[in-house]
């Protein structure tokens, strides 16, 4: 029970590494505030089976972290809730796969908005709550494309690489205040953005492992949990990669 009454903020929760994040982090005892881009029953269906299984709060919270205002709508209302945010895990983006000489302007604006424009604003908000009580753990879940320089992911890879960028700068800035800010990087994993590859280059990354599989969204889930406890708590500004050993 690493976070029993901690509370967490957690985005992209609907699929893949999110909601595994909340699965592992509610396993755990923490009390957390689960986004979601709209509002779904199937979605807050699931949360409320996660809350009881586990006896914890779950709170679904809805806006597309395009909006700027309604992100800060959704901030000051969990302000207005008055609760310490021990944790945020921004796992919400997306990825498009594109040559180089291939990506369009728009692909380009639209990874970079989503997954460093927003996160960027998003930290800020979040980092200003955490500053009320001096302390908290902010994870950015990232991507080996950051560092790697995948054929077909400068567009994405160029979108992480800001935000590992970002986080080490917010660890340093924020370290004083009792803020830690480290990032996690997850080489190939079993999610939804996997269907997104040719089945060739799925299979040849999975080849490059030391481990030849792909990873678990819950093995990215444990890391997301060692990051936000205590047991972590001489550890910020890293970049920590979950790839299976990827050479």
């Amino acid at each position: 029970m690493l976070m029993q009454g901690k509370t967490v903020l957690i985005t992209g929760c609907r699929r893949g590494i999110g909601k595994a994040i909340v699965e592992t982090f509610a396993a755990h005892g923490a009390d957390i505030y689960a986004h979601a881009r709209c509002e779904d029953k199937t979605f807050m269906a699931e949360m409320e089976f996660l809350s009881q299984k586990y006896s914890v709060d779950i709170l679904p919270v809805f806006f597309d972290l395009t909006d700027k205002t309604a992100m800060q709508s959704a901030v000051r209302k969990i302000i207005a809730q008055n609760t310490p945010i021990d944790a945020v895990i921004n796992n919400a983006g997306v990825a498009e796969n594109s040559l180089f000489q291939m990506t369009s302007e728009t692909q380009l604006r639209n990874q970079f908005e989503v997954n460093f424009f927003s996160v960027y604003f998003f930290c800020q908000y979040m980092v200003k709550i955490m500053l009320k009580n001096k302390k908290g753990s902010l994870i950015n879940i990232a991507s080996t494309a950051a560092e790697d320089g995948n054929p077909g992911k400068s567009a994405y890879g160029a979108s992480k690489a800001a935000l590992v960028a970002m986080t080490q700068s917010i660890a340093s800035e924020m370290g004083h205040c009792g803020i830690r800010a480290n990032v996690i990087s997850p080489g190939i994993t079993d999610t939804d953005m996997l269907q997104t590859m040719q089945a060739n280059v799925v299979e040849d990354a999975i080849n490059k492992t030391s481990l030849k599989r792909a990873g678990r969204p819950s093995e990215v889930a444990d890391l997301a949990l060692y990051l936000a406890s205590d047991l972590s708590g001489y550890i910020t500004g890293q970049v920590i990669r979950v790839d299976g050993g990827l050479k």
